[in-house]
């Protein structure tokens, strides 16, 4: 049996820090924004269009990192391109000074990601289900330490939204020093064309159709949000913590599962618990007091069952249908990451006409990708 190695709860370390600051920053983002003023349109924006240029960048880094044979030089200028970036939040005055810094921060997550997730899929063949369910399970810890963080210091300690911007901007500097201890796996060069495989196209353009739909997590805070008082900003931020715990739990279960029965079952069954994930939110508000509280709290253990059904098992299917990882990655990742412009754009004109018709708009377009997803006959090679 593959052993799994001290670099894979290495780059998880990596990622733990990098998230916990990210999601000290995520839970508080969408009313940053709100008081700077910004709508729908605004929402949509800084969450759609950063990770949309960003995903150029994951080509980039991902074929360059197949024909360089290296990856660790990506992940190091990644990381700290983010970091650096993040210092800059709390000084926005303006809701679209935050366009071009999370443009930015994005960019640094695109250089990194591609090359760390071909990193892994190079290190594990027999256990890669499981090795990248650990790295999400501990990418999620992290989040869970900087959601809860943000909670306290917003909820307890009373600290105002730009200082927990700037806590959390901090943070992402520790995830830096250990990516030097990380072990470079050797590999020859590839400097011709690398097309991807006909059956990796075809995932692609399904999980593509699904980013369409899957926008973003602020959408669904702002729903709970209510009013924006301090006791709604307060319990979205908790319950947002809670979906990291749910996710952290799940994640290496279904990475093994995957690894048992197929990618394709258990990334299907993720896209359809989304497809009733955004089903609940449009009736959310009909209900009032404990009833939305525990309504809310079931939508986001949802939302947690839905990532750890599909971010991790996806990243394991393209390694599974890619010859040149990294390439494949690169592809994959740039594809699902510039939908999330329209998607996010979409979001946030139909949030502006009526909430409910986001929310209708994520659930048709996942139970599609889930239906062509399920119908799929997978070519042997």
């Amino acid at each position: 049996m593959e052993k799994l190695s001290r670099d894979i709860f290495l780059l998880g370390i990596i990622s733990f820090f990098a998230d916990a600051s990210s999601e000290a920053i995520m839970p508080i983002l969408p009313f940053f924004i709100a008081a700077l003023g910004g709508g729908g349109i605004a929402l949509g924006a800084i969450a759609g269009i950063g990770d949309g240029i960003a995903s150029l960048s994951k080509i980039f880094s991902g074929v360059m990192s197949d024909k360089l044979g290296r990856r660790r030089i990506f992940i190091a200028s990644g990381y700290s391109l983010s970091a650096i970036a993040k210092t800059f939040f709390p000084l926005s005055a303006q809701w679209w000074h935050l366009v071009l810094l999370r443009g930015i921060e994005r960019i640094g997550k695109g250089i990194r990601g591609a090359p760390r997730d071909a990193l892994i899929g190079d290190l594990y063949k027999e256990r890669r289900g499981e090795a990248y369910g650990i790295h999400r399970a501990l990418d999620t810890a992290g989040a869970i330490v900087g959601s809860f963080l943000a909670f306290f210091l917003f909820w307890l300690f009373r600290v105002e939204i730009k200082t927990i911007l700037i806590i959390a901007a901090a943070i992402a500097f520790l995830a830096i020093p250990p990516i030097f201890f990380v072990r470079e796996i050797k590999f020859s060069r590839k400097r011709e064309a690398m097309p991807p495989s006909p059956e990796l196209k075809k995932f692609t353009a399904i999980a593509t159709l699904f980013s369409l739909g899957n926008f973003s997590y602020m959408f669904l805070l702002w729903r709970i949000g209510g009013d924006f008082s301090y006791e709604k900003i307060s319990y979205a931020i908790l319950v947002y913590a809670f979906f990291n715990i749910i996710y952290a739990a799940l994640a290496p279960y279904f990475g093994k599962l995957s690894d048992k029965m197929g990618r394709k079952i258990v990334i299907t069954f993720g896209y359809i618990t989304f497809t009733f994930l955004c089903f609940g939110f449009v009736f959310i508000t009909n209900f009032s007091g404990i009833l939305f509280y525990a309504l809310a709290t079931l939508l986001f253990f949802a939302y947690g069952l839905f990532f750890a059904l599909v971010e991790g098992n996806q990243k394991a299917f393209v390694s599974d249908l890619s010859k040149y990882k990294g390439t494949g990655q690169g592809i994959f990742q740039a594809s699902i990451g510039l939908a999330t412009i329209p998607a996010n754009l979409i979001a946030g004109f139909l949030w502006d006409l009526m909430p409910e018709l986001t929310f209708l708009y994520g659930s048709i377009l996942s139970l599609m990708a889930a239906i062509l997803l399920s119908s799929w006959e997978i070519e042997k090679s």
